[in-house]
């Protein structure tokens, strides 16, 4: 790099004379002074130093974009996160409310459906009468299942007579008729647990002779015994000890053993007996 010669005048002061002033005994010397500029150092310092506050000024804007980036990607992450947490939080109670509503639903169905078949049953039994009892069935108008003294199992109502005296009992025939009189008919045996429940409400009377009447017969005299109803007996709850003599009606005997209370007597025997009827409301 060349130099750069700079000049300069100089003036010296001598004895107190004003520089402007010139005398001709005064000799001015004029001297070469050599000059370095420091400019271009500078310069060139101060260009470095812009260029480094630019390059950190663009890193530190760089820095700040990167977390406000950051910053927003945690952001929406967070939103997206918890939108879809509350979209799965929605879903899942509308499920459970529309799984406690199918619930009711279907327990609304079912009690209407019991409602309907109850309110069919009554109607049926209700039909069986040319002139419904209501005062008997239905005192103050809350109508009751079965009417007084009779008791009700499952759905039927049962009648156990308990005359005490040998006039008041009826052979098998006339036993039947009083209970198709009451729109019922001779009990008619299908389960163990009917069988249970006739042995626990039936009591011993007279002679051990002496039973309940019930609707099993054999018309045929053949050993081919039958329900008042049509139907054959699927179940046999009969007593090893039976009468030598052929009889063609059946009762149940409470003397006998609880398992096996079924004995063969004539038909024109009087016992007390059994009627057994729909009830007016049946159980669920």
């Amino acid at each position: 790099m060349d130099e750069e010669l700079n000049y300069a005048t100089v003036t010296f002061k001598t004895n107190g004379v004003a520089e402007f002033r010139k005398s001709n005994s005064l000799e001015i010397i004029y001297d070469e002074v050599k000059l370095w500029d420091a400019h271009p150092i500078i310069s060139e310092n101060k260009r470095k130093a812009h260029i480094f506050s630019l390059h950190r000024l663009v890193l530190v804007s760089l820095g700040i974009i990167c977390i406000i980036l950051a910053s927003v990607i945690i952001s929406l992450s967070i939103s997206f996160t918890y939108k879809h947490r509350r979209q799965n939080m929605t879903f899942t109670m509308q499920n459970l409310k529309l799984q406690a509503e199918n619930e009711a639903l279907k327990r609304r169905t079912e009690e209407l459906v019991r409602e309907r078949d109850q309110l069919n049953w009554t109607i049926g039994v209700i039909l069986q009468y040319d002139n419904f009892p209501v005062k008997e069935h239905c005192p103050q108008k809350s109508c009751k299942p079965c009417l007084d003294d009779w008791v009700l199992f499952q759905s039927n109502c049962y009648l156990f007579t308990n005359h005490d005296y040998y006039s008041q009992w009826k052979n098998w025939e006339k036993s039947r008729e009083f209970c198709q009189e009451q729109k019922a008919d001779l009990v008619v045996i299908e389960s163990l647990e009917e069988q249970e429940f006739i042995n626990n409400h039936t009591t011993e009377y007279s002679d051990p002779k002496h039973g309940y009447w019930i609707g099993l017969r054999d018309k045929s005299m053949m050993e081919t015994w039958t329900w008042v109803d049509g139907s054959n007996v699927t179940v046999m709850f009969w007593s090893a000890e039976q009468p030598a003599y052929r009889s063609s009606c059946a009762l149940s005997n409470p003397h006998a053993d609880p398992s096996s209370t079924w004995v063969k007597q004539g038909c024109d025997m009087r016992n007390r007996w059994i009627c057994e009827g729909r009830a007016l409301i049946r159980n669920p």
